[in-house]
């Protein structure tokens, strides 16, 4: 039997045919599969463009899966409720999150924040802040705000602010979301503590603690080393004694918000129980959170013939016995 040429060339042709075919439906097929599966993990797995980052996301405790999702999606942090508690429950079962804080640095899709829930990976790495000695509890309220997320800085000025001079200056590790009440009570445990190092020359001192803080507030804005403390709370001290005025410049910065430099003669008339120019004896409060190295130097006066002293531009500090050689210091130093 003899195969006609033309009978398997057609033959050929329709099996290349039918293969191609079956390709192409498959082919089709893959594609819209692709298709289905990214147009479903865009709708529904995808993070929401206005996914809230860098802000704090609480999961109560007790809280039911159903309101769990719902918060999750007022929030924008998931696109749909059904698909979290199904990824919730297939992983973990029902009651699977775990409660707390949770920061999310970046977006994050769905099967992420669900595992990040399930497993309580909370994300809160603890952030340093350093408060400069002499800092005011307004300036501390600003860089809080700053530094921590969601941090309610006016409730903490609220708090801090009666207690100036005693939230103390250092460095503190907090937890982005530590509350307004918990930082204050830090920084004034702080206080507590560190002030212990100088009980024996505090004692000795026998002034009121509230006195010596506030001169302490005073020191840290008037002088930047130990010896100038030292001195000038001798001069200043005795300037109380006599029951001089103490005529510093420094409260003027924490009422009008302006230096030793900037200040002008009707600057030095306004009204403020802190203007020592007007009013005679310490201000009513601290006008700084003072380090121990001022507080120190408030309760070890160094004593001198001193009456008056200046800081020129440079910090150099310039003392003198009577008003004519301060008067005279001021024309040399600061003209």
């Amino acid at each position: 039997m003899v195969l006609d040429p033309n009978f398997l060339r057609r033959l050929i042709e329709q099996k290349l045919a039918e293969r191609r075919q079956h390709f192409y439906v498959w082919y089709l097929a893959v594609l819209s599969l692709i298709f289905l599966f990214a147009a479903f993990y865009v709708l529904y797995l995808k993070a929401p463009a206005q996914f809230p980052v860098r802000t704090i996301t609480t999961i109560e405790q007790n809280a039911g899966l159903n309101a769990i999702a719902q918060n999750l999606l007022e929030r924008k942090i998931i696109r749909s409720p059904f698909w979290f508690r199904v990824a919730v429950i297939l992983t973990t079962g029902e009651k699977g999150i775990q409660a707390g804080d949770y920061l999310f640095e970046k977006p994050a899709g769905v099967l992420s924040v669900m595992w990040r829930l399930t497993h309580g990976r909370f994300g809160l790495t603890p952030v340093k802040v350093t408060f400069p000695e002499g800092q005011t509890t307004t300036q501390m309220s600003v860089m809080l705000g700053d530094e921590l997320i969601d941090f309610d800085a006016k409730e903490f000025l609220r708090l801090a602010k009666p207690k100036e001079g005693y939230n103390f200056p250092d460095t503190y590790l907090f937890l982005p979301n530590v509350k307004p009440q918990e930082v204050v009570t830090a920084l004034q445990n702080n206080f507590s503590t560190r002030i212990q190092s100088i009980t024996a020359p505090l004692s000795a001192f026998s002034k009121p603690l509230k006195d010596v803080v506030i001169m302490a507030s005073i020191l840290e804005a008037e002088a930047r080393t130990a010896e100038t403390r030292k001195i000038i709370a001798g001069i200043l001290w005795k300037r109380l004694g006599l029951g001089m005025p103490l005529q510093v410049d420094a409260p003027f910065e924490y009422i009008i918000g302006k230096n030793t430099f900037q200040l002008t003669t009707e600057d030095l008339q306004f009204d403020s129980p802190y203007n020592t120019y007007l009013y005679k004896g310490l201000p009513p409060g601290a006008i700084g959170n003072p380090g121990l190295d001022a507080l120190l130097a408030a309760v070890t006066p160094t004593p001198s013939p001193y009456f008056f002293y200046l800081s020129d531009v440079r910090g150099n500090m310039h003392y003198a016995k009577t008003f004519e050689e301060h008067v005279a210091n001021k024309e040399h130093y600061l003209r």
